[in-house]
């Protein structure tokens, strides 16, 4: 997807990840164009007749009631940015802040937020340019939206505050956007409070997490295939008909998975009708697909609220096209919050049960004939061992991440604003913890590729072996200690990446 334009109707969810982190060009149609300048000609019209309408002729927050002449509504809508762009932090990641100012765009472009089209040409401005504004971390209660992030980019706009350089340092805007040949921009009335009154931040992540968490999901599922084939699990757990009588949508999906890369193996066959071997696994093996399938539906839960915001127009106060101008409180980010804290949790235990499976993986007392850590010289060798306190370590830290960032209001605003949702904590920490569940899986893979290497000279099954043929030349085969931190890197970036899936699915066929 090389453009993505924007009309008074909403972005995908794709559009948004290639501009976040594909640098899809941005263009603003003409259809956008004409809905923004009729509600700008209504707020043009309220200048004139001196109405006290909030955001347009009188102050914000606890200073609502404050009216400002018209003389200095510009004045006003400039001080607005600059007092509200005071974040502090390390800077968010780039693809979080051009996910950002796409959808603030967007919100812009559907014609209810009185702004003139001049302003979101400058937003696509940057955008096309590859000009980043500086987002602190720190600043948002996600109510009224993320106010301080989105000032950080509205500085930007008006040729002050931060960016970020081509190196990854902080640079002054103003000399930047004079070398890329961007001009700043005077604000009108309303456009300040239009820029930054949005859920865009939280949308943001969130939209990036749905798209990381799908892949991942999937990839949990040939995780556990390949810790139950090691193992010497059976695959009868997951045949359809056991999960036609609990109708659990993304448990469903998940067993089928994990059926279809159980077959055709040599080790599976291997005790397959051997009365002596465990008349049942344990839950972490045999309920993998209730787990990863549960964390599938809170996905798709997610997916819904994050489609319906992109629907969503996001300001206060709102432009409506019979002329009036009426405060809202859609900026509130309860819905996002609640859909990134219900994310975390479920990808959290994720990669608490994909732990279980490696640490059964490395204890000699159940792992059904597998050396202790899958090391075949245990003693003087650890093998795995210590990438599995890191598995550990992670875990904790996820529980810890999982507890909900959307219960913690805290009133400011003098009041005005006594309840905020946390939404941009809660995308914040969903991040990490997504990111956490990579390393975790990661792990996962690589014990459970050495798992099925001891196994040989038994073939594992199709799927395992597109697994061995893409580790393998990273951590060779069990054998002497070796470095594990770089090799444990490397299979996270082929786990994260398409091409690992991309070979299991030519072997064995699509997986959900």
């Amino acid at each position: 997807m090389s453009t993505v334009h924007v009309k008074p109707v909403p972005v995908s969810p794709e559009e948004v990840v290639a501009v976040a982190r594909d640098r899809a060009r941005v263009v603003v149609d003409a259809e956008a164009r004409e809905a923004m300048a009729a509600s700008r000609a209504i707020v043009d019209a309220i200048d004139r007749e001196g109405r006290p309408v909030y955001g347009v002729s009188t102050g914000f927050g606890a200073l609502a009631n404050t009216f400002v002449a018209p003389e200095r509504r510009a004045e006003l809508q400039h001080a607005l940015i600059r007092s509200h762009a005071a974040g502090v932090g390390d800077p968010m990641p780039v693809e979080v802040v051009r996910a950002m100012m796409l959808l603030r765009l967007r919100s812009l472009a559907m014609g209810r937020s009185g702004v003139r089209p001049e302003v979101a040409d400058a937003l696509a401005a940057l955008l096309n340019a590859d000009v980043t504004p500086w987002v602190p971390r720190h600043g948002s209660l996600g109510a009224s939206g993320d106010l301080a992030p989105l000032a950080h980019c509205a500085m930007v706009l008006l040729g002050e505050g931060w960016v970020r350089a081509e190196d990854g340092t902080r640079a002054e805007a103003g000399p930047v956007l004079e070398a890329k040949g961007l001009a700043p921009i005077t604000l009108s009335s309303k456009e300040g409070l239009a820029l930054i009154n949005g859920t865009d931040g939280m949308l943001g992540m969130l939209l990036l997490a749905v798209a990381d968490l799908r892949h991942l999901l999937t990839m949990a599922d040939v995780c556990a295939a390949l810790s139950n084939e090691a193992m010497l699990g059976s695959d009868r757990p997951f045949q359809p008909e056991l999960h036609e009588i609990r109708p659990q949508p993304g448990q469903a999906m998940s067993a089928a998975n994990i059926h279809l890369l159980l077959q055709d193996s040599e080790v599976m066959d291997s005790h397959r009708n051997d009365l002596a071997h465990a008349v049942q696994d344990a839950y972490s093996m045999r309920c993998a697909p209730q787990v990863a399938g549960a964390a599938r539906d809170v996905l798709d839960y997610a997916e819904t609220v994050a489609a319906r915001e992109l629907l969503s127009v996001v300001d206060n106060p709102v432009v409506l096209p019979d002329g009036r101008v009426e405060s809202t409180g859609n900026f509130h980010g309860a819905p996002l919050g609640y859909a990134a804290d219900f994310l975390g949790i479920a990808a959290a235990d994720v990669g608490s049960i994909s732990e279980r499976r490696v640490d059964r993986l490395l204890d000699v007392t159940r792992s059904r004939g597998l050396p202790a850590f899958l090391s075949p010289d245990p003693g003087v060798n650890s093998g795995l061992m210590i990438a599995q306190y890191t598995a550990a370590g992670i875990v904790a830290e996820n529980r810890r991440l999982a507890s909900p960032a959307s219960v913690d209001s805290v009133p400011t605003s003098g009041m005005q604003e006594d309840h905020v949702s946390m939404g941009w904590a809660a995308g914040c920490k969903l991040r990490t913890i997504i990111d956490n569940l990579g390393t975790l899986l990661a792990v996962e893979l690589l014990a459970g590729v050495q798992g099925l290497q001891l196994r040989q000279p038994l073939i594992p099954s199709p799927a395992a072996r597109a697994a061995i043929a893409a580790v393998a030349p990273i951590a060779g085969k069990p054998g002497p200690d070796q470095f594990l931190a770089p090799v444990i890197e490397q299979v996270k970036h082929q786990l994260q990446g398409p091409a690992l899936r991309a070979e299991i699915e030519a072997a064995v066929g699509s997986l959900a």
